[in-house]
């Protein structure tokens, strides 16, 4: 593939997500590579917020360095659609291991070490990424660092001043980006895409039909499970925390013909709606919540084989308790 526009080091798309995440992270690439990869006026949506501008995103790496200066940044999967003169979308799964060494947005420094994944959705043209939407598993680090998400979402909001605590996204903050694609589903995206939907539509059934017996799930909260059993169980209990939130799909990309790798896909979506029933969130609060999604998935001849879902279950909590009052 030639990458027109793009660096002449760069192989294709996935090289070069892969490298400037290495260049930036480990190799401490930072400022002057982040001014070379980055836009100017970047825009940045994560379940905590969002950010616009390159200065905004190399203050947040630098500070998440401050407190996990060791982090490794392993590319396990980057899921694409597009072209170089248009543009490219990326979906690049990270599983990071990392020891918390400084104090920061997680408190003070414990020194555990942790493990967890992240999914960034990145729209890249010209060499650099000017839209991006991140979710990270801040679940999966507060467990690691001793404390629920629910009681560090109520130690946070407890510890700041209200007016400065930052506000988790919501669609009312988003502003429109260069990129207003939906991806390129191809088969095997457009059947994952189909079955999210049929499983926030309540047809539970879709997990027997279409998961192979032996699935292997990554979940929220740093979660390894296996099987339908474990599916039916995560699915239930999100949906059932929120049973009047609108569903939808946002992007979609599908993979099936990349050299050694399986088919596989790639869904960007959201809940957004009231937390008015009993799941993963325990008692209904009526607190408006918005739950950005990311999801992988991979699969084989007995149907979906493997599956990484990621939303922050921190900011889910946040929205809850400031709705409680904290």
């Amino acid at each position: 593939m030639t990458m027109q526009g793009f660096d002449a080091g760069f192989e294709d798309f996935p090289d070069y997500i892969l490298k400037i995440t290495e260049e930036i992270w480990e190799n401490r690439g930072l400022g002057p590579s982040m001014k070379r990869y980055y836009h100017p006026d970047v825009i940045v949506r994560m379940p905590g917020g969002i950010s616009t501008g390159e200065p905004a995103s190399t203050a947040a790496t630098v500070a998440t360095l401050q407190e996990f200066p060791d982090r490794t940044l392993l590319g396990e999967d980057v899921i694409w659609c597009g072209t170089p003169e248009a543009g490219m979308l990326s979906s690049h799964r990270i599983l990071s291991t990392a020891t918390h060494l400084g104090d920061g947005s997680f408190g003070r420094a414990t020194g555990n070490k942790v493990v967890l994944r992240a999914i960034a959705d990145c729209w890249a043209k010209d060499n650099m990424i000017a839209d991006e939407w991140l979710v990270r598993d801040n679940g999966a680090i507060v467990r690691q660092l001793g404390v629920s998400p629910e009681d560090w979402a109520r130690a946070k909001i407890a510890s700041a001043d209200p007016q400065s605590l930052p506000r988790p996204f919501t669609p009312s903050q988003d502003v429109v980006g260069p990129y207003t694609g939906a991806g390129a589903p191809g088969v095997v995206g457009g059947t994952y895409a189909e079955m999210l939907t049929r499983i926030m539509d309540a047809d539970f059934a879709t997990i027997q039909r279409d998961y192979d017996r032996a699935c292997h799930l990554c979940l929220p909260g740093g979660e390894t499970a296996h099987g339908r059993p474990a599916a039916d169980a995560f699915w239930i209990g999100l949906r059932a925390a929120f049973p009047s939130a609108r569903f939808d799909v946002h992007h979609v990309i599908g993979r099936d013909a990349d050299p050694m790798m399986p088919p596989r896909a790639a869904v960007r979506w959201s809940l957004t709606g009231t937390h008015d029933g009993w799941g993963a969130f325990g008692a209904p609060s009526g607190a408006p919540v918005h739950v950005m999604g990311i999801s992988h998935a991979e699969y084989g001849p007995r149907g979906l084989r493997r599956e990484w879902v990621l939303f922050d279950e921190t900011s889910i909590w946040m929205q809850i308790l400031l709705h409680k009052g904290g």
